[in-house]
């Protein structure tokens, strides 16, 4: 059993990412600290072949686990308000398996950094392991900034069900794309009563109608429900600690292939590159233009190991390719809706 360490949830269709995240974790972290990949389906082939190459990088294979953690949430989000609402409403992310992240607490350490695939790691992260020696949870988000109709917690319902007001509320809420914990918590008793809560009680409401299906906002319903201590950076009284981490929104500076906050300086944890898809990495990664926000530091990392596959020149998508991919993304749209 391992101590500590990181886990994120991949499969094929983000292995560029992966393999640009694995990179940045053996620089900028430890390249002796363990990995372990969460599968997001099982369309894992090149995965696994890149594990083979990768000593510290392990594939989590508890299906016990994963599937515990997949009836959870299909079974809570099943019993909200907006499943039963018409199925031109359902998200984007209908269906996905991103809520299998939550084995982390069911894995092999001890304690653990869970980094979403589309991220890239920044710097050290023993100030994280510090943290959980007083907390249980640990981000660095600004998630609690969200206005009140798009925020994870229902806030405005929760005031009136519990005593909590919104400034108890509001410093709980946080993404979960980047976070620490500990083995253990949520265990399959624990989660029973939460689904108990959930189902039978109704607090299912609590979660904001708009993240219906969204793993993020069921996390913070578990984590607001648990009342376990909870630590954010972004909430620090020490101003360094307060940075930005998202590559299409934040200002940030080079140094050396580290990125930085550019007020100030302030290195960061992690950049992450939400709102791309997956689909434009890859397409860069084969020399196509894109306009994704400091891809430089992507490919960089990308093709750390390989750097003569870096692609020398970039060319835009000829009229067939752009074709073909909004007729898929229509098709994609139309089996969610019918799903």
């Amino acid at each position: 059993m391992n101590v500590s360490g990181i886990y994120t949830l991949a499969n094929d269709a983000v292995w560029d990412q992966l393999v640009a995240l694995l990179n940045s974790v053996e620089v900028n972290v430890s390249p002796d600290i363990p990995v372990c990949i969460i599968p997001y389906n099982k369309d894992i082939k090149k995965v696994k072949e890149e594990i083979k190459n990768r000593a510290n990088v392990s594939l989590f294979d508890d299906w016990d686990s994963i599937e515990r953690w997949e009836n959870f949430a299909h079974q809570v989000w099943s019993a909200h308000t907006r499943a039963k609402k018409s199925r031109l409403s359902r998200p984007r992310w209908y269906k996905s398996h991103l809520q299998r992240k939550f084995v982390v607490f069911d894995g092999i350490f001890e304690q653990f950094i869970f980094y979403e695939a589309d991220n890239l790691a920044m710097k050290s992260v023993d100030d994280i392991w510090e943290k959980l020696k007083d907390y249980d949870f640990v981000f660095d988000d600004w998630e609690h900034n969200k206005p009140t109709p798009v925020a994870a917690l229902n806030i405005p319902l929760i005031e009136s069900s519990t005593s909590s007001r919104e400034a108890d509320i509001r410093p709980k809420i946080h993404d979960a794309s980047f976070f620490a914990s500990k083995k253990g918590f949520f265990n399959p008793k624990e989660l029973l009563e939460m689904k108990e809560k959930l189902i039978k009680n109704k607090e299912v409401e609590w979660v904001n109608q708009y993240g219906w299906w969204d793993d993020v906002y069921l996390f913070n319903y578990m984590t607001f429900r648990s009342d376990r201590p909870l630590y954010n950076f972004t909430l620090s009284q020490d101003s360094k600690d307060r940075t930005g981490n998202c590559a299409d929104a934040d200002l940030f500076v080079n140094i050396d292939n580290v990125l930085y906050n550019k007020e100030g300086l302030k290195p960061i944890h992690r950049i992450h590159y939400m709102n791309y898809s997956s689909a434009a990495f890859t397409n860069l990664c084969q020399g196509e233009k894109t306009n994704i926000r400091y891809q430089e530091e992507f490919l960089y990392y990308r093709f750390l190991k390989e750097p003569e596959k870096r692609p020398k020149v970039f060319k835009s998508p000829n009229m067939p390719a752009k074709i073909n991919r909004k007729w898929q993304k229509l098709a994609k749209k139309i089996k969610i809706t019918l799903s």
